[in-house]
């Protein structure tokens, strides 16, 4: 056997399987026009392979040979072997031909290569001779439509991981190739995924805090969604739809109380928080958990008195004037602690949240430490999942919940 060939750059490979009679290979050849050729053979066939080989050895080309030519795992994994020997020789498009070859090798190449982007042939006839062979003269070649992306599978795989791990652009990304397919979708499977997208561009900027766009794009394109999922009775589409449609409630309350630390607000960093956590974005997590420390403080003030403390408009007209004129002076965590601390002094307010963060700050000193070190505060160190669990353990200890995590499929 020769050696193989060396790497280049080609534009198409054609991935055949083998079977006793040489016609069907030379009809798809001549009819694919290849540079490359990857016979996948029995040990039956290897004759046939090496005749195809003679006789168009201006190609480059290589034989796989099957131990087993009726085990369909075994034929995916050779597949599989032959369309990485077809990127290794980085050709731009592939071609699988099934006319050859026992059911099962065609069945395992079929399942090996079907979401790759693989186009697929056949050579038949409307001739056979008694052996149900296609009579020489009268082969046709059929291109086969890869049900794969018919049913968008490898796309709405990569789709579900890509929503679940909160990578809302990528889940928008792999949409869009299903909305680039128009041919292949129904009119309701348009407004569906024309819909979702939507949805998802809704979530992106949800997740960069762009309230106000975020229940725009999701009032829109959310019923609609969910109406389409419910008419087709798919059940994973309609859970999802629907729980996240539940949580459009508190993303409303945020938008009509903007510029106001609310609880609700509150809720929804933690649970941004979370979504970084999980990502493995450790220090994003924490930079918000710290701004959550602050926030917390400050929603626990406005929903007490309805003073915000960058809005002098809100504060009563008997606090002293210098305690309104350090808010010109906040310049981080403990600074807002101790104005919110002596706010509530002049109240006469006890047992406020402000109050017991400024007390238990001491026992916060580690992960607030951790955090000062981080590459995003004031250090070079990377956050941990660890200094995440033990911030995040601070908030759980003093009562704050984040929101719902979104829906996952």
């Amino acid at each position: 056997m020769a050696s193989p060939p060396k790497k280049r750059e080609l534009e198409r490979v054609l991935i055949a399987t083998v079977g006793y009679t040489e016609e069907p290979l030379q009809f798809s050849i001549v009819e694919h026009e290849p540079q490359g050729l990857l016979l996948i053979a029995s040990q039956d066939s290897l004759d046939v392979a090496a005749r195809i080989r003679r006789s168009y050895s201006e190609l480059l080309s290589r034989v796989l040979i099957l131990e087993d030519a009726e085990s369909l795992t075994e034929a995916y994994k050779v597949a599989r072997k032959a369309y990485a020997q077809a990127k290794e020789w980085e050709a731009t498009v592939v071609v699988a031909d099934l006319s050859g070859g026992t059911k099962p090798m065609t069945a395992g190449v079929a399942l090996a290569l079907s979401g790759l982007g693989v186009t697929f042939s056949y050579v038949g006839g409307g001739k056979r001779d008694e052996h149900g062979r296609v009579v020489t003269g009268s082969e046709r070649l059929r291109l086969l439509e890869d049900p794969t992306e018919r049913f968008h599978r490898m796309e709405l795989r990569a789709f579900k991981n890509a929503w679940n791990y909160g990578r809302m652009e990528a889940a928008a990304d792999n949409l869009k190739r299903i909305l680039q397919r128009e041919a292949l979708l129904s009119p309701s499977e348009k407004r569906f995924y024309r819909n979702l997208l939507l949805v998802v561009e809704g979530l992106g900027a949800w997740d960069r805090f762009q309230h106000s766009k975020a229940l725009e794009q999701l009032q829109e394109g959310l019923p609609v969604a969910l109406a389409i999922a419910e008419a087709w009775r798919h059940g994973s589409k309609v859970r999802v739809l629907s729980g996240l449609e539940v949580q459009l409630g508190p993303l409303r309350q945020i938008v009509e109380k903007a510029g106001y630390p609310t609880h609700a607000l509150l809720a929804d960093l933690l649970a941004n928080a979370d979504r970084r956590a999980e990502a493995g974005h450790y220090d994003d997590a924490v930079a918000r958990l710290y701004r959550a420390l602050e926030l917390a403080a400050e929603a626990d003030l406005y929903h007490r008195t309805g003073i915000v403390l960058t809005k002098r408009k809100t504060w009563p007209r008997d606090l002293k004037p210098f305690l309104v004129k350090r808010t010109e002076q906040l310049l981080g965590l403990q600074s807002v602690l101790d104005l919110i601390f002596d706010i509530d002094v002049q109240l006469g307010n006890q047992g406020t949240l402000a109050q017991r963060l400024r007390a238990r700050k001491e026992r916060m000193g580690d992960v607030l430490h951790k955090r000062h070190r981080s590459i995003l505060a004031h250090g070079t160190e990377p956050v941990s999942e660890e200094d995440f669990r033990a911030f995040r353990q601070v908030f759980e200890d003093l009562g704050l919940q984040a929101a719902p995590a979104w829906p996952r499929w």
